[in-house]
């Protein structure tokens, strides 16, 4: 079982920063990819940001230049450095693990992730 606690989330103005953090039970896998996902009301959720066991990264479209993916594996911790908010930002915003690597087109797909955390939310102001 793989545990994911969230933490970071809060409300700023637009052009605004936020890291979010997520405390993950994964790193002790040999091979693992962590990912970060949000969800708006009424909207599916969507993949932001993912890194493996090789520190490989990839980004969605939406969120790149502008979001950094980083992983601290001696403290168990995903973290997600995000850079000039928008307000199309806002969301709740998932830690998401599974306990293989996978290959980089399916790893901002939310199916392919077993274990997700609680969420926590982003607010970004115009």
């Amino acid at each position: 079982q793989v545990r994911l606690v969230e933490s970071g989330g809060g409300s700023v103005q637009s052009g605004g920063s936020l890291r979010l953090s997520c405390v993950a039970s994964v790193y002790t896998d040999s091979g693992y990819c962590v990912a970060w996902f949000r969800q708006a009301p009424g909207k599916e959720r969507e993949g932001v940001a993912s890194i493996d066991s090789d520190g490989s990264t990839a980004y969605a479209d939406s969120v790149k230049g502008r979001f950094t993916i980083s992983q601290d594996v001696a403290k168990n911790t995903l973290y997600l450095e995000m850079n000039s908010l928008k307000p199309e930002d806002t969301a709740t915003y998932y830690c998401a693990a599974e306990r293989r690597r996978l290959a980089i087109w399916f790893r901002l797909s939310r199916n392919v992730y077993s274990y997700w955390g609680q969420g926590t939310q982003v607010t970004v102001s115009s």
